[in-house]
């Protein structure tokens, strides 16, 4: 088991330095002049060459790279050149808000869809699978920024029953900050009404990130629950008279939740990365938003920021699948 972790930790590792290499490649060939840009549009040609110098894009590429690679292991992702602020201020800020928003539409997901796939296997090809079905592959259809839409315009603006956009309304001030997520910090500083009110903004984009992820858990749960629903050692647990909860929550899953472990940890990463679409939607102050406004800009540094913190939540949600793997499939822990 320990050589599979270590197997895996490495692949990670060289995941990450492979994602490293592309965000500065990126930056570099990027169509603007970041020294310009960083100068302002009536800026001199000595002023331009000052900025140049000033954020070392006047260095050769490796030293370059060299800097940027010790700069992310500290944890420092460079300044914005559109507003001079650290970049990793600025995440550090607008990553809760993202990550609290994927915790509850992931969880949506897995609460939702590890259920429905089991009761569409259980009732192959009656209504219940088919409506299952349909609802699968609508999910996966549905473009999320026109499903935003769709739901602001009619639960938000014509039902009222929800907020359109924002985490809060502007006349209600946010908890104290202690890890950022607004729920979890309004839970801690005993705000109640804030928890509820800042719960209800979040329904709605939640609702729309985790549609594709509810979606594909289903079909690949079904479909793996109606191939281990056939297989031998549950026709034989029946004959033992294994009680039917038992058989299919117990054995059954157990070996239908590899394939959907899989899907599940590919989904956390483009989950991650539909928030630019989802926050831009619905004024959702996350990464997503803070990622769109800077490429409108043209500031590279905060989009490259962004991209490797979105990358290392992709390497670490599939790491833990991996790890999960070897605790379910002993034959893993040999390989």
């Amino acid at each position: 088991m320990l050589i599979y972790v270590i197997r895996r930790i490495g692949l990670a590792a060289l995941m990450l330095f492979g994602l490293v290499c592309i965000t500065f490649t990126i930056a570099n060939v990027a169509p603007s002049d970041p020294a310009a840009l960083a100068a302002g549009p009536d800026a001199s040609r000595s002023q331009i060459e000052q900025a140049r110098r000033d954020y070392g894009l006047d260095k050769p590429l490796p030293e370059q790279f060299l800097r940027y690679v010790s700069d992310l292991a500290q944890g420092r992702f460079g300044r914005s050149v559109a507003t001079g602020r650290d970049v990793g201020t600025d995440l550090a800020r607008y990553f809760p808000a993202t990550l609290e928003l994927c915790v509850l539409a992931m969880l949506t997901g897995v609460l939702v869809g590890l259920p429905l796939g089991m009761l569409s296997a259980l009732h192959k090809d009656g209504p219940i699978d088919h409506v299952t079905r349909i609802f699968a592959v609508s999910g996966i259809a549905l473009p999320p920024f026109w499903f935003g839409l769709l739901l602001q315009l009619l639960i938000a603006t014509w039902l009222g029953w929800l907020p359109t956009s924002g985490r809060l309304s502007v006349v209600t001030e946010p908890p104290d900050p202690i890890t950022g997520l607004l729920l979890l910090d309004a839970l801690l500083r005993g705000q109640g009404g804030i928890f509820v009110e800042g719960l209800t903004y979040m329904i709605l984009p939640a609702l729309v990130l985790s549609f594709p992820c509810l979606a594909s858990i289903l079909r690949v749960n079904r479909s793996e629950m109606v191939e281990a629903l056939r297989a031998d050692y549950v026709v034989s647990a029946r004959a033992h008279g294994v009680t039917p909860w038992r058989i299919v929550a117990v054995h059954a899953l157990k070996n239908a939740m590899l394939p959907t472990l899989a899907i599940i940890g590919l989904r956390w990463g483009w989950m991650m990365s539909s928030t630019v679409l989802v926050e831009t939607v619905f004024d959702w102050p996350g990464i997503g938003l803070y990622a769109v406004s800077s490429a409108i800009s043209g500031d590279f540094k905060p989009v490259m920021g962004v991209t490797m913190i979105v990358g290392v939540n992709f390497m670490i949600a599939n790491l833990l699948v991996d790890l999960l793997y070897g605790v379910l499939d002993p034959r893993l822990r040999s390989a």
